[in-house]
């Protein structure tokens, strides 16, 4: 299942907000989307578990770095979802 666009933006904003455990209870549902992928990955950043993120981050086609910075990241992320609203 694939989540909508609102659903990614919550995910965004409970990432900015540094809670990963809401993020994840949405983000979990959606194993399709890379941009969702790209947040489960965040998730797992955040949360400390590196090997968990490394495999979401190769699963979205986004590079993973062992020094990341969850903030550039989440801002990344948001950049490319913004991205993906103007297309449509």
């Amino acid at each position: 299942m694939r989540i909508g666009e609102d659903e990614l933006y919550k995910v965004i904003g409970h990432l900015e907000a540094g809670d990963w455990r809401s993020a994840h209870e949405i983000v979990q549902q959606d194993e399709e989307s890379s941009l969702a992928r790209w947040a489960h990955g965040i998730v797992h950043l955040m949360e400390g578990d590196n090997a968990n993120a490394r495999y979401w981050f190769r699963k979205a086609g986004q590079p993973f770095q062992d020094q990341a910075s969850i903030a550039e990241e989440i801002s990344a992320l948001k950049s490319a979802a913004e991205m993906g609203r103007t297309k449509s």
